[in-house]
């Protein structure tokens, strides 16, 4: 049998061998199943981003298509006067020649109407859809948007939300380009204003996660959901697919269960160049922002299983990660190996965040991503757990 200096000829991995061997020869079963724990959930975070996560920041910048289509752009509101007033305007400018906006006006009980009057006089492209309250038949977004979809003049439809703006005149024909290549689901980013204080640092990070995961499966032809603040799809997808039917029960889920159900292999395109962005409000207190993701979260449990089992192998192995470092770092012997691990991986992530937020534009979220790295699973699993024990979906607004 060859020596163990024959086998590892390299100083440093010799030594590293040794480490570990004396390490597991004198560890009992607890910590060993520590250490596997993290050595397994290190080499799946790993590979989400190297794997994964890389799209983003690797993939080429879409070109412009000569082909121009005529659009729908869809908003369901329900009591966003100041928000029309505000925004509709950036979205009835847009350098597109063939388009018109429809306005759902969804059982609103403002002065939303007076706005939408007073703005369809400024554009003859506005076209305004009312649905009046009725005390004996609630309803969710879903019907507000079917009802948008009935009443678009064309095939191509874009969506966006009333507190919203596109982040250029050039939105919709950044996005609409891709169905001229016989695409029928765009999937659009939609991000948050920069402003100070910790929430919005919390939120806007939040949102660059969620984009990096969903935009990048899209990208492996794989989509998972999308994100109603900017998306478009085909009238005829819609009808395919029978609108909401299989999914009617839930409040929610206009935007990402009807993607998760209707998004195939070759039919599905994204687009994140800065003019197709658009940009929302940012929720006011921790509060709203809590029932908000409250609502998102509702739909997961209802998207296919190989898109649950996607999304829970990162969530799952980020929350073992960091659970098992932080346990192996109370104990001396293991200080060494965890921090490699941690140092690593942190490397890695900075990297690829970095490289995402730059293509995306997105400012001040490195440094505050070592924080919110390890919390946000503990966030939003606070937030699953509120939603097991309080079911029951909130009314959209």
């Amino acid at each position: 049998m060859l020596p163990e200096s024959r086998i590892f000829p390299n100083i440093a991995l010799y030594s590293i061998y040794m480490y570990f061997e004396q390490l597991i020869a004198t560890s009992d079963p607890f910590h060993l199943a520590l250490a596997g724990t993290l050595l397994l959930s290190f080499l799946v975070q790993l590979t989400w981003y190297l794997v994964v996560f890389t799209r983003i920041p690797t993939v080429k910048k879409s070109t412009k298509s000569e082909e121009i289509v005529p659009v729908s752009v869809i908003i369901c509101a329900r009591n966003e006067a100041e928000n029309l007033e505000k925004n509709l305007p950036s979205f009835l400018t847009q350098e597109h020649p063939d388009y018109e906006v429809i306005i759902v006006n969804d059982c609103s009980t403002d002065h939303t109407e007076e706005v939408l009057m007073d703005l369809k006089l400024k554009y003859d492209h506005l076209k305004v859809t009312t649905i009046n309250p009725d005390r004996k038949f609630t309803h969710g977004k879903k019907l507000a948007v079917t009802i948008g979809v009935k009443a678009a003049s064309h095939e191509q439809l874009l969506f966006s939300d009333a507190d919203c703006y596109p982040a250029s005149a050039k939105w919709i024909s950044s996005m609409s380009k891709h169905f001229t290549n016989g695409k029928e689901l765009i999937l659009g980013v939609g991000k948050y204003q920069r402003k100070r204080g910790l929430l919005n640092i919390i939120v806007r990070y939040e949102t660059l996660f969620t984009a990096m995961q969903y935009i990048s499966f899209a990208m492996r032809g794989n989509a998972i959901m999308g994100v109603g603040r900017n998306m478009g799809y085909k009238r005829a997808l819609f009808f395919r697919h029978k609108g909401f039917a299989s999914h009617l029960k839930v409040l929610s889920g206009d935007d990402d269960l009807f993607v998760n159900e209707a998004a195939t292999k070759t039919n599905t395109a994204v687009e994140i160049e800065p003019d197709s962005f658009t940009i929302s409000t940012p929720p006011q207190t921790a509060w709203r922002w809590f029932k908000q993701k409250k609502r998102h979260l509702s739909t997961g449990k209802y998207y296919k299983r190989s898109s649950k089992i996607r999304l829970g192998t990162e969530y799952l192995s980020r929350l073992l990660f960091y659970g098992s470092l932080f346990w192996l770092l109370t104990y001396q012997e293991w200080l060494w190996m965890g921090l490699t691990a941690w140092g690593t991986l942190s490397l890695v992530k900075l990297v690829i965040v970095k490289l995402t937020m730059r293509r995306l534009e997105e400012k001040d979220l490195l440094l505050p991503s070592f924080l919110l790295d390890p919390l946000l699973p503990l966030i939003l699993a606070i937030i699953r757990i509120s939603n097991l024990i309080r079911p029951r979906e909130p009314k959209w607004s």
